[in-house]
């Protein structure tokens, strides 16, 4: 063992102190200090809101910001449901979505710091019917693995066994896994996925003893005093003050019934009133414990929570308006900075509502903005517009930067749907007469799917689901739209069956139309085989 000359170790530490990287840093702080802003007026976040809903068709939205462990603003806006007079209050509970991750994440960091598991203790020793499509990444998998979206799978891989709702359970999802099949390289790259987290959830059962609904109310919800929280949508008693989702249908929001996706409740099913994910969100800045209120977890897991693991693919044109320098994933949280600060967020949807919560750990600040529709850059534009006014970055106008991109996307997808429906009015019969297109396909994770003619036309109807059933259109050989009955599902997608080389059908492939279709509608996963 090396021992070093006390006054050598100091003079090398003031050295250190001393160096242009350290003064560099000092006076970077001392920059960020005197950009600080004081936030935005609370008449400036109502009309921000105001244009935000009338700019996206937003029937409702509810807003809170915690500073200094103390919540500074909370407020609802405009109502529960269109068409009726019910008003969204901090008390209305919205289903948060993916920000349920963080919560099955903060689980997972209670059990290690319990000492009943580590973060790279390997899945299998905990769950040994788990497994993935190699074997090689099934044995090195790891719990850390399990919550940061570099397992090689495609983005949103498997959602269709629960999107939308289906009569599948975790078990045969869990069993689905072995079935699909990367698209990179284990920990090569991020793609976001949801199915993990549900095997995290498994985790958490297996370790605890409790089901991982149990443990999320019983110790993180409970003694946070999250009285407006559940779980999952299934476990909601009083739904008198719960906001319906909204679908653009047809040019205008719309209520749809809320979709129950309990059974993959640890990637996206908590329900929860703003007011009451304050106290989460309290609880988080203060690196696992509120003030004056009990410890969750430490602030050694904390950090570990809030460190990248894996390069999240960058946005020029966003990255330039937040001046980001890096951005990645941790554990439960995405992990960035903007304008010098450190930023940690995440968001939620589910079909019809989209949440996000976002932090500035070193003003000890946070800002939830929730909506009840899916305008994703309705919620973004009210939280960019708060952070902008504490973090000292230049006035814009968010909500304007918001509808250009979102008028941007729109266009795309418009341009899309013309051409395909100018093709399908061309469109001459398909290659084959219908009766031979009609029978049963099966795919190894997603189940059985059958194609039945009606008349002078084909029906697709993929099981375990009441929502996927499809006229199918002719539009090129032996290529047809599906247009799903149900409209509220913007998820068109092409079908191509496949011809063997004595000319019969012997399966199917399908693929998104839209390029705003959300990547949960995974078509390009499945691979359907005549039985």
């Amino acid at each position: 063992m090396t021992r070093t000359n006390p006054s050598l170790a100091m003079l090398l530490a003031l050295v250190a102190a001393a160096s242009p990287f350290s003064l560099a840093l000092a006076k970077e702080a001392d920059m960020r200090q005197e950009r600080q802003g004081e936030g935005l007026a609370s008449d400036k976040i109502d009309a921000t809101v105001s244009r935000a809903m009338a700019a996206f068709d937003v029937p409702g939205m509810a807003v809170a910001i915690v500073r200094d462990g103390k919540l500074v603003f909370a407020k609802g806006y405009g109502v529960r449901e269109a068409g009726k007079a019910s008003p969204v209050t901090p008390d209305t509970m919205f289903q948060i979505g993916s920000n349920t991750k963080a919560f099955t994440a903060a689980a997972l960091g209670i059990l290690v710091d319990e000492g009943k598991l580590a973060w790279d203790d390997k899945v299998i020793d905990h769950l040994p019917d788990f497994r993935m499509y190699d074997a090689y990444v099934t044995r090195e998998f790891t719990i850390r693995d399990l919550l940061t979206h570099r397992s090689g799978l495609g983005p949103g891989a498997g959602d269709l066994m629960f999107v939308p709702a289906t009569d599948m359970t975790r078990t045969e999802i869990m069993r689905g896994l072995r079935h699909l099949r990367p698209v990179s390289s284990f920990r090569s790259q991020y793609d976001y996925d949801n199915l993990l987290y549900v095997v995290a959830g498994e985790v958490v059962a297996s370790v605890s003893g409790q089901s991982w609904e149990d443990y999320i109310e019983t110790r993180i919800m409970k003694p946070l005093g999250m009285t407006r929280c559940t779980a999952s949508l299934g476990r909601v008693r009083d739904r008198a003050n719960i906001t319906s989702p909204h679908v653009v249908i047809d040019g205008k929001a719309k209520p749809v019934p809320a979709v129950n996706m309990d059974v993959i409740g640890p990637a996206g099913t908590i329900n929860c009133s703003l007011a009451d994910m304050t106290r989460w969100l309290t609880a988080q800045l203060g690196e696992g414990a509120a003030p004056g209120g009990p410890r969750l977890f430490s602030p050694e897991r904390s950090a570990e929570m809030w460190t990248m693991n894996v390069v999240t693919p960058s946005s020029p044109a966003l990255d330039g308006l937040l001046r980001t320098h890096f951005s990645g994933y941790g554990l439960g949280w995405e992990v960035s900075d903007s304008f010098g600060f450190k930023r940690v967020a995440h968001t939620g949807g589910v079909i019809g509502t989209v949440t996000s919560v976002a932090m500035i750990p070193e003003l000890k600040l946070g800002v939830l903005v929730f909506t009840n529709q899916e305008a994703g850059a309705a919620m973004q534009a009210v939280n960019n517009q708060i952070l902008d006014a504490y973090i000292g970055a230049p006035q814009r106008d968010w909500v304007d930067i918001a509808s250009a991109y979102a008028a941007g996307k729109a266009a795309e997808a418009d341009a899309t749907e013309q051409n395909v429906a100018a093709r399908l009015a061309a469109a001459g019969p398909p290659t084959l007469p219908l009766d031979v297109y009609a029978g049963t396909f099966r795919d190894p994770w997603r189940g059985d799917a059958v194609v039945r003619r009606d008349g002078d036309k084909l029906i697709l109807k993929i099981s375990r689901t009441a929502s996927l059933e499809a006229t199918l259109q002719p539009y090129s050989g032996n290529i047809f739209v599906a247009r799903w009955v149900d409209r509220s599902i913007n998820a068109d997608a092409f079908v191509r069956f496949e011809q063997g080389f004595d000319g019969t059908v012997s399966g199917m492939k399908l693929q998104a139309i839209s390029p705003a279709t959300d990547f949960s509608f995974d078509f390009q996963d499945l691979a359907f085989e005549r039985i």
